[in-house]
């Protein structure tokens, strides 16, 4: 408070229509400008700037004070609103300043360790260290304040089409979900643990059960895997949960929520419905099961082509059950000379690829890594079915394993798209659906599933499910945003038989799927809803919306790349006491 009075409000929402008014102000000291008799203060608060203006003339004891105030002090200021001699364009409150009439010093400032300032350049392991400070700058402020505004529309929306909130446990029981838990020891029951959720999974489905027919939470969880740009070991997960639906319930669900989302928050139109492929579309066509449609380079399959040429490693390829497949980099004759072919070379052998075949068709003609090996209706059918043009760059890749071809194929993809600058702007939605149940694990020889066992199979492929798991497709469906996974989901298993298979192929006893799972599956025996439901990460679908390059720049308080907050030295030794209650003894290297 100020002299009895309290702030009148926000330091970036006055403007020329308070004129006149008194008002009371209040936040931290951005720059202190002293000119002749006037001192000019730009005071900031987490609504942007406002200039404070103190005249000498008027009363030198306060204009003495404000001469003594330095950057990041922490002040309150009552004046009179006036029209600013020279507007400033670049301020919302360029307009405007306020004379000041009183000040109080609510807190004095050190000097910080790196200037508060947007599009700090300053190391981030020093921004993280300090991260309030961080915080106080404007763009990572706005960061912040709009990731609130995201789970504000996001609750609005849900609520409006009957979904209700409700929490689900923090402590739970460790099952498998794909990824290590966090392990919680308990006090009480020595020897025992909690787990934190990696989702709500089982307690949304048990929701269902339950007879809360449209759930939904924005869900904290959890997960002891190795970090990058997009992940957190601790994230945000905006979740759902629907019975007596279909995947196309779940998925018209979720393209309005996104529609209303991006209308509300940033005005931009979604159109709907959003595109769609199949998992074996995406791969065909993209190499990828995200892939970004904001720029071309399909891929195109050669095998038929060169099957026959004198080029044994593409013949030799589609000889051994493989496959010849390429890309076409449009106008980048220039800028993929054949020095930075041979760096694309070198990415390709760094991601698995035994090499990169390549055309480049010049205003010369063509020349090729391998021509020599073709005649020239092989070499035009080849451009042909690239769809290659003077000034346009193929790029070929060959194995014996056409997973490999295309998922290599499908990383260069968006190598070059790099490389090439080509990535256009927008927000490009995709449905990724019918993904393979099981995926082939060569290290064991067999088939594992690629979703949680109580994803349901189509029903076309109930047949295979112990004769071709390669045939068997799941009622899986994943939404992707400009190359990035945003939500997965899944129509669940109700049937108590079905699932009893389920577990089986996954080599599961029923001694081990009851030990893991019997709480849940003893439910779905008094009355289970048929339900499905997905869940969309809530840092991802920020920062993509920002056009950000990290999670870090929508977490408050984020950890770095080996799972430790540098501001609070988090994860720390505890001493032996604390030990002692958890029955817990440390093995020394």
């Amino acid at each position: 408070m100020l002299n009895g009075m309290k702030r009148s409000g926000y330091c970036g929402n006055f403007r020329l229509s308070d004129e006149g008014k008194e008002i009371v102000v209040c936040g931290w000291v951005q720059r202190r400008r002293a000119l002749g008799g006037l001192i000019f203060i730009d005071l900031r608060d987490r609504t942007g700037l406002l200039q404070l203006t103190f005249d000498e003339a008027c009363d030198k004891a306060l204009f003495d004070e404000a001469y003594a105030l330095r950057g990041e002090d922490v002040i309150m200021a009552k004046g009179t609103v006036r029209r600013r001699g020279t507007v400033n364009p670049k301020l919302p409150t360029g307009e405007i300043e306020v004379l000041v009439s009183a000040l109080s010093v609510c807190g004095k400032a050190e000097t910080p360790p790196f200037e508060i300032v947007e599009n700090s350049n300053v190391n981030e392991e020093l921004r993280l260290k300090y991260r309030y400070l961080d915080l106080r700058r404007p763009d990572l402020t706005q960061n912040i304040i709009f990731r609130h505004r995201v789970a504000k529309i996001t609750r609005d929306f849900f609520d409006e089409n009957g979904f209700l909130e409700i929490e689900t446990p923090m402590l739970i029981k460790s099952t498998p979900e794909g990824a290590r838990d966090y392990l919680v020891p308990s006090r009480i029951h020595s020897g025992s643990f909690y787990a934190l959720p990696q989702s709500p999974q089982l307690y949304k489905q048990l929701l269902m059960l339950s007879g809360f027919d449209r759930y939904m939470q924005i869900a904290r969880c959890f997960r002891d895997e190795d970090l990058r740009a997009d992940r957190q070991p601790e994230f945000t997960q905006i979740d759902l949960e629907m019975s007596f639906v279909e995947a196309e319930d779940v998925m018209q669900i979720g393209e309005a929520y996104i529609a209303r989302l991006f209308k509300e928050a940033l005005g931009v139109e979604i159109p709907l419905p959003l595109p769609r492929l199949t998992y074996a579309e995406a791969m065909e066509r993209y190499g990828s099961d995200k892939p970004d449609t904001r720029y071309g380079m399909e891929i195109q399959d050669l095998s038929d082509l060169v099957a026959d040429c004198d080029f044994s490693v593409f013949s030799s390829a589609v000889k051994d059950g493989g496959r010849v497949s390429c890309i076409t980099a449009k106008n980048a004759v220039s800028a993929l000379t054949r020095k930075e072919v041979d760096k694309l070379t070198d990415y390709v052998k760094g991601i698995g690829g035994k090499g990169l075949a390549w055309i480049r068709y010049t205003e010369d003609g063509v020349s090729s890594s391998f021509a020599k090996f073709m005649t020239d209706e092989q070499m035009a059918a080849i451009l042909a079915r690239a769809q290659a043009e003077k000034g346009d760059v193929v790029l070929i890749i060959a194995d014996k394993k056409s997973a490999s071809v295309l998922s290599q194929l499908g990383l260069l993809r968006i190598e070059t798209a790099k490389k090439l600058g080509c990535i256009g702007e927008g927000f490009h939605f995709l449905w990724i659906t019918e993904f393979p149940f099981f995926e082939y694990d060569e290290d064991n020889d067999a088939y594992v599933a690629m979703h949680h066992p109580f994803t349901a199979p189509l029903d076309e492929c109930l047949e295979y499910l112990e004769s071709d798991q390669s045939k068997v497709r799941a009622k899986a469906y994943d939404l992707v945003l400009n190359g990035v996974e945003l939500s997965s989901g899944s129509i669940r298993i109700t049937d108590p038989v079905l699932q009893k298979r389920m577990f089986a192929l996954l080599g599961l006893s029923e001694e081990e799927a009851y030990e893991k799972f019997g709480f849940l599956t003893d439910a779905f025996k008094f009355g289970a809803p048929p339900h499905g439901g997905m869940g969309i990460g809530l840092d991802r679908l920020v920062m993509q919306m920002l056009s950000l390059d990290s999670l870090r720049d929508v977490v408050a308080f984020p950890k770095v790349q080996n799972a430790s907050e540098l501001m609070t030295e988090c994860p720390a030794p505890v001493d032996e006491k604390q030990l002692d209650e958890l029955h817990i003894s440390l093995k020394k290297d």
